[in-house]
């Protein structure tokens, strides 16, 4: 019986089989039929397909396109009506570039219903049941669209307000906050182009963001009753022994309550910049370097003195904390002051040994008011410099270019070899004496160029002359210690001098004599006040010379450290001279006899009588 049982089983199993596998085998031969019912020809677009929301299902891809072309050039300068709230722009394709590609977007569609035989049906039955619709790829130009978006944004855009608290006098009031609205941009600038770039000319809503404030009132709570607190009452400012007091009515101008997005008190704002800047004045005080007093009894280190700068940031702190506290006997606060140094300090000064004068030289001068004035100003803008030891003077350097706003004025120079009028005339007067006084003391002398003419009050073959930024006087501290360059003008002369350790040189000078190396040029003026051939020198100027100037340093020993040559070219000045140009007088002319009147008119004959001249 057990074996009976299983013969049956195994039979119902096969039978079973057979009929599943002629079940499955009816669905696919079902499925294939369905596939090829739908497939259609690969060479028509799949029914369903839409491009920019014309129906070209069933269509060649020729004749799609055409389609496509057609309708975009009868909609190619149709604006398209997009609205934002109230508001209604209305722009076409052709105003911002837009060119769909339709090829492309053909070409896409044909993907939706491609493939292989039932493949390709079932594909095409999908997209007849759900369909599909293909957007083309446009061009746009991007900087009208820009543009555009820009023109729209100014329009609808309408930032937000967060709530803030404003003064009236001493009483907070909060400003509650607004909700704004924005264009989104990114999205703004799809919509546009694919509703230019489709074939419908429906209106279109761009998309709006709304943008929320970050600050409301009820976050403003604390921040009200701090201004409260901080106007309840007066506070007292210590600075060193000085002593403020701000009522409530001036603390109010320095406060700066919760603002744009804040949600703190502060000690800010303009009425804030003010107070504090007008406090700086009074405090602030530059440190002042030390210097050295020189007298007739000696040389002495001037000490230093250090400078005092407000500190606003964390005076402001101060002050802040002290407004915050409900006490009124305990708001008080201490301004905060940096002291700042010196750069030179007296210690500094004392290590540099400046003990004994040096050498010094003193030159005259004279001229107008403007070139007084200009020997004076950059007579004091080298006064003063400390040179180290091996280091190298700059005159150039020292003074920076001579311009107008340093308080330069017209006044005679030499430009070009000729004696004119030039902003920073007189300079090369202090240039030269701080040549001397450099020569005498024996330093090496660097760089050094003598004027175009020659100027006889200055030492012959030892004058120098200066021209920023290109002709400059240099020379070197070779005394290994510091020297100190000091001038003093007076009414009529100037005076340089160096001081430092005494070295003890010996400075000794062969000048040799003043050569003429051409006579002056003549130039001759036409003058027609003067009578032809009549000459008048009115300049005899100046030949062209040349000299020069040797100079033996000898140390205290008596041993030479320089023997140096300064040679010294002076163009010449033409001579001037007036030409007559008057024509001669011509010599004058007899005059002729008039003819006797007739006594009467009756006469009848006519008698000639001629005279002859003297």
């Amino acid at each position: 019986m057990a074996r009976k049982r299983r013969g049956r089983s195994r039979s119902q199993r096969s039978v079973l089989l057979r009929r599943a596998a002629i079940v499955a085998l009816l669905i696919a031969l079902s499925g294939i039929v369905l596939g090829l019912a739908f497939a259609g020809s690969s060479t028509t677009l799949a029914k369903g397909v839409r491009i920019a929301g014309v129906d070209v299902g069933g269509l060649r891809p020729g004749a799609a396109r055409a389609l496509l072309e057609r309708k975009w050039n009868a909609l190619e300068h149709v604006p398209v009506a997009f609205r934002a709230g109230d508001q209604t722009w209305r722009l076409s394709p052709s105003q911002l570039g837009v060119r769909p590609d339709w090829g492309g977007a053909v070409s896409s569609a044909r993907q939706e219903g491609q493939g292989f035989g039932p493949f390709r049906g079932f594909r095409r039955l999908d997209v007849r049941v759900f369909g599909a619709d293909v957007a083309p790829p446009t061009q746009v130009f991007d900087t009208a669209l820009e543009y555009v978006l820009d023109r729209i944004s100014r329009e609808v855009d309408a930032p937000h307000r967060d709530a803030s608290v404003v003064l009236h006098g001493v009483k907070p009031v909060v400003v509650p906050a607004k909700g704004g609205q924005a264009v989104d941009r990114r999205q703004a600038a799809t919509t546009i182009v694919r509703a230019l770039s489709s074939l419908s000319r429906a209106s279109v809503s761009l998309p709006i963001r709304v943008d929320l404030p970050r600050v409301n009132a009820d976050d403003l709570t604390v921040v009200v009753a701090e201004v409260k607190t901080a106007l309840s009452a007066p506070v007292h400012l210590t600075l060193g022994q000085t002593r403020f007091r701000l009522n409530p009515t001036k603390i109010a101008k320095l406060l700066e309550p919760a603002a744009d997005g804040r949600r703190d008190l502060r000690i800010g704002g303009t009425g804030a910049d003010r107070w504090f800047a007008k406090l700086s004045q009074r405090v602030d005080r530059e440190p002042v370097d030390a210097t050295w007093a020189i007298t007739s009894s000696g040389i002495r280190v001037v000490p230093d003195k250090p400078g005092y700068s407000l500190d606003v940031a964390q005076s402001a702190k101060a002050l802040l904390r002290a407004t915050l506290v409900s006490e009124p006997t305990l708001r008080s606060a201490k301004l905060v002051a940096e002291t700042t140094h010196a750069d030179r300090t007296t210690a500094e000064a004392e290590a540099m040994h400046i003990r004994s004068p040096v050498a010094s030289y003193e030159t005259f001068y004279g001229g107008d008011p403007n070139r007084i004035h200009n020997v004076q100003l950059v007579s004091h803008l080298v006064d003063g410099h400390v040179i180290a030891p091996g280091a190298t003077f700059s005159f150039n350097d020292a003074t920076g270019a001579r311009t107008a706003d340093k308080g330069f004025k017209e006044a005679p120079v030499i430009i070009n070899g000729e004696l004119k009028t030039g902003l920073g005339g007189g300079v090369c007067q202090v240039s030269t004496t701080v040549f001397n006084a450099a020569y005498e003391a024996g330093l090496p002398i660097v760089q050094r160029t003598n004027h175009a003419l020659y100027i006889s009050h200055y030492p012959q073959g030892r004058d120098a002359t200066v021209n920023y930024p290109d002709v400059d006087l240099k020379f070197t501290n070779d005394t290994g210690h510091w020297l100190l360059l000091r001038t003093w003008v007076g009414s009529s002369s100037l005076t340089v001098a160096l001081y430092g350790t005494r070295t003890n040189r010996r400075v000794v000078s062969e000048v040799a004599p003043l050569k003429v190396t051409s006579p002056p040029p003549v130039k001759r003026l036409p003058d027609p006040t003067l009578a032809d051939g009549e000459r008048v020198v009115e300049d005899s100027g100046e030949p062209s010379r040349s000299t020069s100037v040797r100079r033996l340093v000898y140390d205290a020993s008596g041993k030479v450290l320089h023997d140096n040559v300064f040679y010294s070219s002076y163009r010449s000045e033409p001579e001037v001279l007036r030409v007559g140009t008057k024509p001669a007088p011509q010599p004058e002319q007899p005059k002729k006899k008039k003819k006797p009147k007739p006594a009467s008119t009756v006469t009848t004959t006519t008698t000639t009588i001629t005279t002859t001249p003297p």
